[in-house]
């Protein structure tokens, strides 16, 4: 069983997908009901069984309720992928507190949130994998050209830290990873990379804008390999994006 924050669209969406088609049981979170119960219909069609719960990562109380409701169904939770995120465009000369404090709580707090639900259950298991999504712009910082700035990059930053610790404390039956996407077209960027796709281009390695499946095939690389001798990294999938 594998649950996966922000599946409403976009990468959570392709990783749903991707997971779908190797036979994994779903619980999909999303504020976005329509979203998500499209993908989950898109899930189903694989064949395994997919739950859907709306809600706020930011809630603590509700990811464990959801979390205790799907072991008291399923009985085990064997993946988490604590994708949820948005956006925090506004520099240092626009932002409020109330924006900077939402930009930690729903890239940040929220992974420690469903982090904080599964872990006993992990931990008594014996086994687990989590993954966070971070981004490239942990390590290049908000720059002119990314969707969000400096308040986002600290808190994907706070991510690689949180996986390298928990890395240490949860192994070695639990494996902790990162990934780090660069440029990837979903519906949030789309009209961005739209206007600028040649620009973008040209400074990726790869020669393209990269897709939610690019992203999902690491994910379920890293949620299903088995053995595995990969915990406590972040793997930046970015086509190698050499301009930023």
């Amino acid at each position: 069983m594998a649950i996966i924050t922000g599946a409403g669209r976009g990468i959570g969406r392709g990783c749903a997908r991707d997971l779908a088609t190797k036979g994994v049981n779903l619980v999909l979170v999303d504020l976005d009901a329509a979203g998500m119960e499209e993908t989950a219909r898109d899930c189903r069609a694989e064949g395994p069984q997919v739950v859907c719960h709306q809600a706020d990562v930011t809630d603590f109380d509700r990811s464990h309720r959801i979390v205790a409701e799907t072991q008291a169904r399923f009985g085990r939770i064997d993946i988490l992928v604590n994708n949820a995120g948005g956006p925090a465009p506004e520099g240092i000369l626009d932002i409020t507190e109330a924006e900077f404090d939402r930009a930690l709580a729903l890239n940040l707090k929220g992974a420690f949130n469903w982090t904080h639900a599964v872990a006993p259950g992990m931990v008594a298991a014996g086994a687990g994998r989590i993954i966070m999504m971070s981004s490239l712009n942990a390590h290049s910082g908000g720059v002119t050209s990314a969707v969000s700035k400096f308040a986002y990059a600290a808190a994907k930053a706070g991510l690689l830290g949180m996986t390298r610790s928990l890395a240490k404390e949860l192994g070695p039956g639990i494996l902790v990873n990162a990934i780090c996407p660069g440029m990837i077209e979903t519906e949030p960027t789309a009209a961005m990379i739209a206007a600028r796709r040649a620009e973008f281009t040209r400074g990726i390695a790869a020669g393209r804008i990269g897709t939610p499946a690019d992203v999902a095939q690491l994910v379920s690389f890293l949620a299903l390999s088995d053995p595995c001798f990969i915990t406590g990294q972040d793997i930046s999938v970015d086509g190698f994006q050499w301009v930023i």
